[in-house]
């Protein structure tokens, strides 16, 4: 993996690579050869059932000069002597070239062996759960789901390891993205005409629930809600969850001052209630408002009929729990375009996470200043605009994959679906359920239940890191490609793993490069840690996410829409129709398999205008967000 900080690892020119996951000898002749490709030579270090195996070829050594011949005579003396000293050159030339090869073999042994590799990149069992059954044992060796596939794909990955990467795998497929740019910001004649905002109403007050996704859309609702309703808006707070364990406040990730400045045009926003209104017991006066007063994505309609009588009685409305309760449609223009100004130019994050998120994304590119405006927007001046006088430009930026897995144990739990682990997985999860998800058991018992495999087959499965892999490996992504993998609380562990990390060795967490003291100040504060993996995604190169339900993949992808110019390609792959592709395994063929996998995200990628209830947080293109040039 190279030094740490460093993600690029050293390549060596003269080899060929044979990656046969556990494949019998004669089996991954047969795939050699469907290939059109000769059978492998040379020696092969077994590395059991999902390592890497080392060739190193005996091909090319044709030259004359390099072969021994055999005296034929049984006579010693100045003969022998007289034969030495005329081959005295070529036997020592072919001893340094044995011992070169010897050392080309180690070498590759070195970069390739996956028992290096997990040194470097630990993955636990999640840490939100104390059922302490997450990690396989040895004993049962990694879960195999597409063993066959899996013998392809890396049949295919040696093949192409020398080959030219086509350019097409980090550029948008349509051009007609870059026509759309970010406009959000741009303050409106009707609002200019209107003036300064005033309260008329009363205060709001939010208290939001979740991660730092959920969080983040739950502010530019209350942003808009207040706007609507005439109010001004306290500063939100960020409920504690027993869940994400995190005491950390809006002042902790988001800058509230540039937040306060960004909106006053539009929106009265304080940090503190007046005195006053302080002693004030909102639940008492009937002002606390909680999820179930309100429809899930409630229209302007509902908030000015249940809130707006008790903020005009009372001066004050407590949201409590507050998250996604503001509907998409319909929506007036103005409320719109100012949950795209709050979203996309008014959170801004404190320097503490930009300085480390600069510093991050520096150590993967291996290039210390701003390449795009993505860099610009989420990490401010703390990303260099032109080059150090160290720098190495003729070098240029690694290229990097940002992979966001949603295969932590809340959500394979959560999804009901089967991964291959038998009945110790089934147990497993069900006692996760009946500790963590008692609600959902009991709507199971009395709605209509689905089994696994229809689970799959509607899509409702999340992928595994295995299938991920494997999409990767079918749209031509090569065996060196560096991957940032946003996240690191992996169902299973290493053994879950093993698949990936054998195809893409080259995976990095933030954990494995940065240092434990320049983690140290995010430590127990997972909002934070998730503000650097929603910096080191939104600028990668390309952003592949592999649950479309996410939060962070959804604020993700809309971020790279809003600011990437067209430049800033994210892959969608459909878990409904993957599903339909992998329900073949067993018999389609790899060219067959790499142009369903590409036309499936080549889909995913086509230009469309956000439709109607869409997020408009996650799809922009619209005309109260964007402008179209």
């Amino acid at each position: 993996m190279g030094k740490q900080g460093s993600p690029r690892g050293r390549r060596v020119e003269n080899q060929e690579l044979d990656i046969s996951f556990g494949v019998k000898e004669h089996e991954f002749r047969s795939l050699d050869m469907q290939h059109g490709g000769d059978p492998p030579l040379g020696r092969r270090l077994s590395g059991g059932d999902y390592n890497w195996d080392k060739v190193v070829l005996s091909k090319g050594l044709k030259n004359d000069s390099f072969k021994f011949i055999p005296s034929k005579g049984v006579h010693v003396g100045k003969r022998q002597m007289w034969w030495l000293h005329r081959h005295i050159k070529s036997i020592a030339f072919t001893i340094l070239l044995m011992g070169f090869l010897f050392l080309l073999d180690s070498l590759v042994c070195l970069i390739f062996d996956p028992a290096m590799l997990q040194n470097n990149f630990s993955l636990q069992g999640s840490s939100k759960t104390k059922v302490g059954m997450l990690e396989k044992t040895a004993k049962e060796g990694p879960v195999k789901l597409h063993e066959r596939l899996l013998n392809l794909a890396a049949a295919s990955l040696a093949e192409r390891e020398f080959k030219q990467e086509s350019s097409k795998l980090w550029e948008e497929p349509y051009p007609q993205a870059s026509s759309w740019k970010p406009c959000a910001d741009k303050t409106s004649p009707q609002v200019v005409r209107a003036g300064k905002p005033r309260n008329i109403t009363g205060y709001i007050l939010i208290s939001a629930n979740g991660g730092l996704n959920q969080q983040r859309v739950a502010v530019c609702n209350a942003v808009a809600v207040a706007s609507l309703l005439n109010a001004t808006l306290v500063i939100p707070k960020f409920l504690y969850s027993n869940v994400w364990k995190d005491p950390s406040q809006f002042g902790d990730i988001y800058q509230e001052d540039y937040f306060m400045d960004m909106l006053k045009d539009e929106v009265n926003i304080i940090k503190e209630l007046p005195p006053n209104l302080k002693l004030l017991d909102v639940e008492a006066a009937g002002s606390l408002i909680t999820d179930a007063d309100l429809s899930k994505e409630a229209t302007p309609a509902e908030y000015i009929k249940k809130i707006l009588p008790l903020l005009l009685r009372n001066r004050v409305v407590h949201f409590l729990g507050y998250g996604n309760r503001l509907g998409f449609d319909p929506l007036p223009y103005e409320l719109q375009r100012l949950r795209c100004k709050c979203n996309f130019h008014a959170l801004k994050f404190v320097p503490k996470i930009q300085k480390t998120g600069s510093l991050l994304v520096r150590r993967i590119r291996r290039y210390d200043f701003a390449r795009s405006t993505l860099d610009k927007q989420l990490l401010g001046n703390l990303i260099p605009r032109v080059p150090s006088i160290e720098h190495n430009a003729a070098e240029g930026p690694s290229k990097y994959l940002a992979l966001h897995l949603r295969f932590e144990i809340d959500m394979v739990a959560y999804s009901m679906c089967e991964f291959g682990g038998g009945e110790t997985e089934r147990r497993e999860l069900q006692t996760y359920r009946q500790v963590h998800f008692p609600l959902l058991l009991e709507r199971l018992k009395e709605s209509k239940s689905y089994s696994p495999e229809e689970l799959r087959r509607m899509g409702k499965c999340p992928l595994t890191p295995e299938e991920a892999a494997l999409v990767l490996a079918g749209l031509g992504f090569k065996h060196g490609t560096y991957i940032y993998l946003a996240g690191s609380d992996i169902y299973g562990g290493q053994s879950r793993m093993q698949a990936l990390t054998t195809l893409y060795p080259n995976l990095v967490t933030k954990e494995n490069l940065l240092s434990p003291s320049e983690l140290a100040p995010f430590r127990n504060f997972s909002s934070q840690l998730a503000a650097l993996d929603f910096i080191a995604c939104a600028t990668s190169d390309v952003f592949a996410i592999t649950d479309s339900g996410s939060q962070l993949s959804s604020l993700v992808s809309g971020f790279r829409t809003y600011y990437g110019g067209g430049h800033a390609p994210t892959l969608r792959p459909s878990k409904k129709r993957l599903a339909a592709i992998l329900s073949r395994n067993k018999t389609i063929g790899w060219n067959s398999f790499k142009e369903k996998i590409r036309k499936m995200i080549d889909e995913g990628q086509r230009v469309q205008v956000r439709g109607l209830g869409r997020s408009i947080y996650r799809h922009p293109r619209c005309k109260e967000c964007m402008c179209r040039h």
